[in-house]
C-alpha cells in the first residue's frame, strides 16, 4: 500500500521500511529525553531539588530496566500458544516488564512498558493495524499498563499483586480494542451461541490468564522467590 505499510486480509502490517522508521522514532525519543534531562543541569549542581532531579532515572535504573525490557522482548518470541489475531502465551515475557515497576515504581515502570509496547509494535510478523486507536490499545496502552505494577512496589507481596493487577489492566485495553475493532473476526461458535458480548474478553484473557497462572506458579517456588528478592536488592540499593 505504501513504503511503510502493507494492507492484506483486512489489516495493516509494517514493511521493513516501516519497522526501521519506528526504531528511528524510538531512538530520537530516547535522545530527546536525554537532552531534556541534561539540559537543565549546571556543571555544579546545588540544592536538594536539583540533586533529586538528577537521580530521577539513575544509570543503574536505566541498565536494569533495559535488561528487563530486552529479556521481555526475547522471551516474547518463545510462544507456548499463539492466538490467530494477536496475543500468545509466552515464556513469562510480561513478568520482566512488571519487574521494572516493582523495582522502581509506576513512573519508570510505565515508561519502560511504553518502550516495550513500541518494540512489540515493530515485532516482525505479529503486528495487526486496523486503525491508529486500535494500534494504541493493543500495543502502546496495553503494554504500558504492565508498568502499573509499580503502584505495589512498596508492598510485602508487591511482586505478585502488582503483576496480577498489571496483566489485568493489559487485558482490559486489549478487550476494549476488541469491542471497537475486532468483532468482525468473531468465530462462529460465539455467534451461534449468542456469546458475542464476551468474545473480546474471552479471547484476550484466555492467553493472559494462562501465562499469568504459569508465571505465578513459578514465582511461588522458594528458590525463585529468593532470587527475585536478591535481584530487587541489587536493582534498588
Amino acid at each position: 500500500m505504501s513504503l511503510f505499510l502493507n494492507y492484506e486480509d483486512g489489516y495493516y502490517s509494517l514493511t521493513n521500511a516501516g519497522s526501521i522508521l519506528v526504531f528511528v522514532i524510538i531512538a530520537v525519543l530516547i535522545l530527546l529525553t536525554a537532552l531534556v534531562k541534561s539540559g537543565g543541569k549546571s556543571d555544579e549542581q546545588s540544592g536538594k531539588e536539583q540533586n533529586n532531579a538528577s537521580k530521577a532515572f539513575s544509570t543503574k535504573q536505566l541498565v536494569f530496566s533495559a535488561v528487563a525490557v530486552a529479556l521481555g522482548f526475547v522471551t516474547s518470541y518463545i510462544k507456548v500458544i499463539h492466538m490467530p489475531w494477536g496475543g500468545s502465551v509466552t515464556l513469562c515475557s510480561m513478568l520482566f516488564i512488571t519487574l521494572i515497576g516493582y523495582w522502581y515504581g509506576p513512573k519508570i515502570g510505565i515508561s519502560a512498558g511504553f518502550a516495550y509496547g513500541l518494540l512489540q509494535f515493530v515485532q516482525t510478523g505479529s503486528t495487526y493495524i486496523l486503525s491508529p486507536i486500535q494500534a494504541c490499545m493493543d500495543y502502546i496502552f496495553a503494554f504500558a499498563a504492565l508498568g502499573l505494577s509499580g503502584f505495589f512496589h512498596n508492598r510485602k507481596s508487591g511482586l505478585i499483586e502488582g503483576y496480577l493487577f498489571a496483566i489485568f489492566i493489559r487485558g482490559a485495553f486489549h478487550s476494549i480494542g476488541g469491542y471497537l475493532y475486532w468483532m468482525d473476526y468473531m468465530p462462529d461458535f460465539f455467534k451461534n451461541h449468542n456469546l458475542g458480548a464476551i468474545y473480546p474478553i474471552a479471547y484476550n484473557y484466555a492467553y493472559i490468564i494462562v501465562e499469568g497462572v504459569l508465571t505465578i506458579i513459578i514465582l511461588m517456588l522458594p528458590p525463585v522467590r529468593n532470587v527475585m528478592a536478591r535481584v530487587k536488592r541489587m536493582a534498588t540499593e
